[in-house]
């Protein structure tokens, strides 16, 4: 009982020391967090007890490495085909997140609609979906900028070309030129995504511009229309979509794409693997302006004989 108390003692007084590898003789080891260090003990929390472990028997430690240490937080690693990034970072509050995401969403005009989009490289990518842009030429990207005064300040870019596009999967990136060193998101695993947790959006319904949304993770693989999309009750309106759903690292895990009209909390968005096999095959849906129906679009087949158009 008295060797209890003075564990109990040393896991809520001591300060944390960090995890090492202790290497014993006959090649025993162990792994833990070490909470306290006298001049013959150290005492290693291994998760369901603590042990104290005297010095004479360690023949050496080692700080064991974690991807969850400081130093790998913030870490941004480019993909292979260099169009996106991921990166390596904590959980934060969605105030904090928008703060850290909103640059990199913008705002998408053509003659017919407009919609969302977020970029995804700082020479000027740009994800949307394919119904935002689908049959138009002129698109408008609208920027919002940090202004000399601290507000936002919107920059409009008129040099937009459509990079390519994917009707089947409703995707479409586009390419801002003459720009540089712009804000951009970061995407994340939609396959590493858990039901129920939080996740936001960021968007522009209605053309009410910068409007976050919040919710949960309904679920991961609802199957609507022949396609797999992630469902959130986070609200998603017209001009929501081409935009981006966050989890609370800042990650993009999804594309919001449409909602069920006159129904509250029946949401989706496009998971960010299917989106990322669609930037990486991005040349097999390359788009030709001289040819408006570029990338693989699927005719439906004949009908019946004697069946009627619906």
């Amino acid at each position: 009982m008295q060797r209890i108390l003075i564990l109990l003692a040393v896991l809520c007084a001591a300060p944390a020391f960090g995890d090492e590898v202790l290497q014993l003789g006959s090649g025993r080891q162990i792994k833990g967090k070490v909470v306290k260090e006298t001049s013959e003990t150290v005492f290693v929390d291994v998760g369901y007890t603590i042990l104290a472990v005297p010095k004479k028997e360690i023949l050496s430690r080692v700080a064991e490495r974690s991807s969850t240490k400081k130093g790998k937080a913030g870490e941004a690693k480019r993909s292979k085909d260099s169009i996106y990034s991921t990166i390596r970072r904590e959980e934060k509050s969605v105030k904090d997140n928008v703060l850290r995401t909103s640059a990199a969403v913008v705002l998408i005009s053509t003659p017919r609609a407009f919609g969302s989009g977020f970029i995804i490289s700082s020479d000027g990518y740009v994800v949307t979906n394919d119904h935002v842009i689908q049959g138009e030429t002129k698109i408008t990207v609208t920027l919002f900028e940090k202004g000399k005064d601290g507000g936002i300040e919107k920059r409009k870019i008129e040099k937009v070309k459509i990079v390519a596009t994917n009707a089947d999967v409703d995707l479409a990136l586009l390419k801002l030129e003459g720009v540089n060193d712009l804000p951009i998101v970061y995407l994340g695993d939609s396959e590493a995504a858990k039901v129920g947790q939080p996740v936001f959006a960021i968007g522009n319904p209605h053309g009410l511009e910068r409007t976050v949304s919040e919710g949960i993770l309904s679920t991961l693989n609802r199957a609507y229309d022949g396609r797999i999309y992630l469902q959130t009750t986070t609200p998603i309106n017209p001009g929501n979509s081409g935009g981006p759903l966050f989890n609370l690292k800042g990650e993009v895990i999804g594309v919001t794409n449409m909602g069920i009209t006159f129904s509250e909390g029946l949401n989706f968005a496009i998971p960010t693997n299917a989106v990322k096999r669609f930037l990486k095959n991005r040349e097999a849906f390359a788009y030709d302006k001289d040819n408006p129906n570029t990338g693989y679009r699927y005719l439906a087949p004949p009908r019946k004989p004697g069946a009627s158009k619906q």
